[in-house]
């Protein structure tokens, strides 16, 4: 039998800055940490457990539980690139749910806007990375893999460009709103046709924006969440999956997320059309639209049609997605933007996104993180949250 999830998010923080020349990566994650634990009327004291990934400097939870003087009973590394911080959310309620701990806190941060690292750069491997000897001589960059996946999936089910458009057209609806993005400005669909062709068929305006920043967030057991001042945000189901190259029988049109959705929503006890709000990982607009088919909120092949004519913009389509901008427009922290898909969910079910995009009694969010490359290998994770 599956360990119950008995475990809520209490609190959620996400930097303001978008570019940190004068700090260190340890510093921004103990300022996330601080901002988190505030926003559940906590403290560094109260925290037993504490979950991080590969962005986390020197060794890691080592190094930063030492730095934020944590005193810990439980610690959870697990690193799948920018899916990673839903999974944490994920073992930090099954830890909270054992017993193994009871304030379970977070920590996201990462400076590649300042170290001058972006997806156009080559992927940092080691000569102990597997796939190093049969990929790296044809120089696989983070761009030009994602337009693989895009490239097959228009030639695979008729995708266009313009429906691809359509998905940054929604995120710069939402970003405007946000005095914290990176971009502000809205677009059309024009607009992002026009812009430089970067990787075929993917354009300038289809890739994330690169930035400085973090976030954090506190999970906590029910009994401290109802001694707390703030919404209870209850973790409600949970998926984890991982897709690799599959010994070359590769279908690029499709992700891990069939699977953590899959997964996710069968714990919850909820289906696609239940979903009020979801947060999708957007490191390229094909990334949404892929997941979007694989979490079932459309067949697969019909996300084109499903994204178009602004069917993603809070207060206009079905199915409001990214209101604070997304890694499109807002921010993509550490390249890892999975911490900010939670962020902005919470802050939905909370009722405290920006009035302009703020989901009119917002109960049931989802947010789905992916880390690595859809074009090879890639980790996926999906959270259905809820409103107690």
């Amino acid at each position: 039998m599956p360990t119950p999830r008995k475990a809520c998010i209490a609190g959620a923080f996400e930097h303001p800055t978008r570019k940190a020349p004068d700090k260190t990566v340890a510093q921004l994650h103990a300022e996330v940490a601080r901002g988190a634990l505030a926003d559940a009327g906590l403290t560094l004291a109260d925290v037993d457990g504490y979950f991080c990934a590969g962005d986390a400097p020197g060794l890691g939870a080592n190094s930063m539980a030492d730095y934020l003087g944590l005193k810990l009973r439980h610690v959870d590394t697990t690193d799948t690139g920018g899916s990673a911080y839903l999974i944490h959310v994920s073992h930090a309620a099954q830890a909270i749910a054992e017993g193994r701990c009871r304030v379970a806190l977070i920590t996201l941060a990462g400076r590649p806007r300042s170290e001058g690292s972006s997806g156009t750069a080559p992927r940092l491997v080691t000569n102990t990375t597997p796939d190093v000897p049969w990929e790296m001589p044809y120089g696989p960059v983070t761009v030009n893999v994602y337009a693989l996946a895009a490239a097959r999936h228009m030639h695979e089910y008729g995708t266009t460009a313009e429906q691809l458009a359509w998905i940054k057209v929604a995120a710069a609806a939402h970003a405007q709103h946000n005095p914290n993005a990176m971009l502000r400005e809205t677009v059309t669909v024009q607009d992002v046709l026009d812009s430089p062709l970067i990787a075929d068929p993917l354009h300038r305006l289809d890739c994330c924006v690169v930035s400085d920043g973090g976030g954090a967030l506190v999970v906590v057991h029910p009994d401290i969440a109802k001694s707390l001042k703030r919404p209870v945000v209850n973790v409600l189901g949970a998926g984890e999956a991982i897709k690799g190259t599959l010994g070359g029988h590769v279908d690029l049109t499709w992700s891990a997320a069939r699977f953590s959705g899959a997964t996710a929503f069968a714990e919850a006890g909820v289906r696609p059309s239940d979903i009020q709000y979801a947060s999708i990982y957007d490191s390229f607009t094909i990334s949404v639209l892929i997941a979007l088919e694989d979490l079932g909120f459309c067949e697969k092949g019909d996300g084109g049609r499903f994204v178009a004519d602004g069917n993603l913009i809070s207060g206009v389509g079905q199915l409001p997605f990214n209101t604070d901008g997304g890694g499109l427009c807002n921010n993509h922290p550490a390249n890892r933007g999975g911490m900010t898909k939670v962020i902005e969910a919470v802050r939905q079910l909370r009722g405290e996104a920006h009035p302009a995009v703020q989901v009119k009694n917002c109960a049931l969010a989802l947010a789905h993180g992916t880390g690595g490359m859809l074009g090879t290998r890639h980790g996926s994770a999906t959270l259905i949250l809820e409103r107690q």
